[in-house]
């Protein structure tokens, strides 16, 4: 599954946005304050609003009113469109829309949509299509790629109107749209990785995929090693390659029962726990598990990876995130270092501003002035040195 576009209105600094055509691998620029956060934060709102409901995604970040765009009165929407290559919809163009608005100042989601057409001129099946909690759902979607058939539909209603009827459709596999983008959500992965949360020793436990804020470092190097010996040994030849002196990384039972990281430096007899371990050397082992993971999550969002590592590291951490892409994967960066740039396609860059407190985004490759100079070899990084990022299209 690859997202292919996205829209938002009226989140938070987003007064509308429009992103279409993203690559496997999407990196965004721009100033403090612009909105690199909160374009990631969709994808977190998104999720948060499954595994709840949209009220409580609301209140993680202070309430209906503080979400919307300041000025503006109208309702939040959020439209998603995705390529599914299930074999029902046979690599359809699926479109997911929530529109989310206040009712009785109560927060209530307005409109929720999942469709795809057949065919380029096809009808648009709705799969789900819901108004304040009551709605319908198409039961006979395995018909879709016969062109013959109709719909068969079956109302529904969820308990409240704050409920995703994405939430309760899609945990059946007949509801087989539903089911797939429920997956996505909830396998996405929105990277808010602290050095601090993955140093500590960790209770004994079990982890197979590196958490947000990578806490469960240890546990997941443990499941590694004892599950998946090969991926592990791997990582750690790419440790070598991208961290000089790393000679080996092991996860260890103390007699507390915990679970301790300890770095072998090869010039050194004992290893040395992680809490001695450079910033850097922890951060690149934690990317190598999350990008190494045996069941990889379909979207990694990852703000400013170039923080605590070398710049002689960049060049590596980017070819690891297209590898990663190229196995299907797709990956959506924000940067702050012309270094990491240097390694990235024109048309991979993103660039944010705002105008009159209201973000813009704009493609890098639109510009004709950053296309004719790249094609004259000139490197993204140095350009936006320059300043020539800044205000693509005045």
């Amino acid at each position: 599954m690859k997202i292919e576009a996205l829209r938002v209105k009226n989140f938070k600094a987003f007064k509308e946005i429009k992103l279409t055509n993203l690559p496997a691998i999407s990196v965004f620029i721009g100033a403090n304050g612009t909105g690199k956060t909160t374009l990631f934060d969709v994808f977190g709102f998104l999720r948060d609003a499954l595994q709840d409901n949209v009220r409580v995604a609301l209140q993680k970040r202070g309430g209906f009113k503080e979400v919307v765009t300041r000025g503006e009165n109208g309702a939040i929407e959020i439209e998603i469109k995705f390529r599914d290559h299930d074999e029902h919809s046979r690599g359809s163009l699926v479109t997911y829309a929530l529109v989310i608005a206040l009712d009785k100042n109560q927060p209530v989601i307005e409109r929720e949509i999942l469709k795809y057409r057949r065919g380029e001129r096809g009808k648009s099946w709705h799969f789900l299509d819901f108004k304040l909690g009551k709605g319908i759902a198409i039961t006979n979607e395995s018909s879709y790629a016969d062109k013959e058939s109709k719909e068969e539909r079956e109302e529904q209603t969820v308990d409240s109107p704050d409920i995703l009827a994405l939430k309760g459709l899609g945990q059946f596999q007949r509801f087989k749209a539903a089911n797939s983008f429920r997956k996505l959500i909830e396998s996405w992965h929105v990277s808010d990785f602290h050095i601090g949360d993955a140093r500590p020793s960790q209770e004994t436990g079990y982890a197979e995929h590196l958490s947000t804020r990578g806490e469960n470092m240890a546990l997941v190097a443990q499941f590694m090693y004892e599950h998946h010996r090969s991926v592990f040994n791997d990582i750690l030849i790419k440790m070598a390659q991208r961290v000089p002196g790393v000679a080996n990384v092991e996860a260890t039972d103390t007699e507390d029962g915990r679970i301790l990281l300890r770095f072998q430096d090869g010039s050194f007899k004992d290893p040395f726990i992680a809490r001695y371990v450079s910033d850097g050397t922890i951060k690149m082992f934690a990317y190598l598990l999350l990008l190494h993971d045996p069941n990889p999550h379909p979207l990694l969002c990852v703000e400013e990876p170039e923080n605590q590592l070398y710049p002689s590291l960049f060049c590596g951490l980017v070819e690891e995130f297209r590898d990663y892409a190229d196995k299907g994967g797709q990956v959506m960066i924000s940067t702050h270092s012309p270094d990491v740039l240097n390694y990235i396609n024109l048309n991979e860059i993103f660039c944010l501003s705002k105008k009159n407190g209201i973000t813009v985004i704009e493609r890098a490759s639109d510009n004709p002035l950053l296309a004719a100079l790249i094609r004259e070899n000139d490197l993204p990084g140095a350009l936006w040195k320059q300043g020539l990022f800044m205000g693509l299209n005045p």
